[in-house]
């Protein structure tokens, strides 16, 4: 290609040119980038795809705000695949994007892939919900307004939309002819949740690193890190230390009254240990014996009871023989 060098060369790319070639090394990580990018089964297969038909779909930058080259907008799987198949160069569109639109264009974008951690919903929320509230104020739609905390966002703004056209064109633009909404509201309609989860989730980014992870993993439920949310870093430090010696994950009721220690200033290690110490009914220990190995030894007609009923009175009588035979 005759116009490689040129369409390589940062200095003379300009914004709304099309697709252009790009070297790797000028693209930039989108900055606070809440989504993890791995190299998982499915960036594998992104790999092989881009090793055999190339990158079909251009990656959307902007100029980077925080030095030099350009930053990804969308495009960050891409990028890491491009680069695992020893690519050097992507196709890429340049927009001229402000730091909300970009945000709003960057979220938007990954929120659509299959498979969400929690903590990557979390911060994307929040990042979105933020720049949301700034796009409304730069709109004048928020005069008089008390902005309030982020967690309990109630600000009135009119609805804005984001989309990317077929030329890679990011538009975003408040709907005409519609009533100003609450910005929380307007984005739980746009990601599908309530208002209450997306709470529930800008709530995580509260959460030291090692107990979110716990969350992505499966390991906490969701309801119960919003409470433990609440507690102090360093309560939250120690919690985490209880739980890996103790090998006990808190319930909701156990991490709830968590909270209302710690807001009670009351919470130490020991305290925790208190909590974490008690035995839940899913943990209680539990001896199973499989049906096929049992059952043919009692009567057809007999009931899953009636089975229980002898064991408990076999167990009995083995014990008072047992106990005699150890005088």
């Amino acid at each position: 290609m005759p116009k490689r060098k040129e369409m390589c060369s940062s200095v003379s790319i300009e914004p709304d040119k099309g697709i252009v070639m790009m070297s790797i090394s000028e693209l930039h990580d989108f900055k606070g980038h809440p989504f993890k990018v791995e190299r998982n089964p499915e960036l594998f297969e992104l790999r092989q795809s881009i090793e055999k038909e190339g990158i079909l779909i251009p990656l959307l930058i902007r100029k980077n705000p925080n030095g030099d080259g350009y930053e990804i907008i969308a495009g960050h799987r891409r990028k890491e695949a491009a680069i695992w198949a020893g690519i050097t160069e992507l196709p890429v569109i340049i927009r001229e994007l402000d730091d909300d639109q970009a945000t709003i264009a960057m979220v938007d974008s990954n929120l659509q892939r299959e498979k969400i951690l929690p903590s990557e919903k979390a911060f994307a929320y929040k990042m979105k919900l933020e720049a949301m509230k700034q796009q409304g104020r730069r709109n004048d739609l928020t005069s008089g307004q008390v902005e309030p905390k982020l967690e309990n966002e109630t600000l009135e703004i009119y609805p804005l939309e984001s989309e990317i056209d077929e030329n890679g064109r990011v538009i975003i633009k408040q709907k005409s002819g519609k009533k100003g909404i609450r910005s929380n509201e307007l984005l739980a309609r746009q990601v599908g949740e309530s208002v209450n989860q997306i709470k529930r989730y800008i709530r995580l980014t509260h959460l030291i690193p090692k107990i979110l992870d716990m969350v992505d993993q499966e390991k906490l439920a969701l309801t119960s890190a919003v409470e433990i949310s609440f507690l102090t870093e360093e309560e939250q430090y120690e919690l985490h230390a209880v739980m890996e010696i103790e090998q006990s994950i808190p319930n909701l009721s156990q991490a709830n009254r968590l909270k209302r220690m710690s807001q009670q200033n009351r919470l130490d290690m020991d305290s925790i240990y208190e909590i974490m110490e008690e035995v839940k009914p899913n943990q209680r220990e539990q001896v199973k014996i499989p049906l096929e190995r049992v059952g043919k030894y009692f009567p057809a007609d007999y009931t899953p009871l009636q089975q229980i009923e002898l064991i408990e009175k076999l167990l009995r009588e083995w014990a008072k023989q047992n106990k005699n035979i150890s005088r």
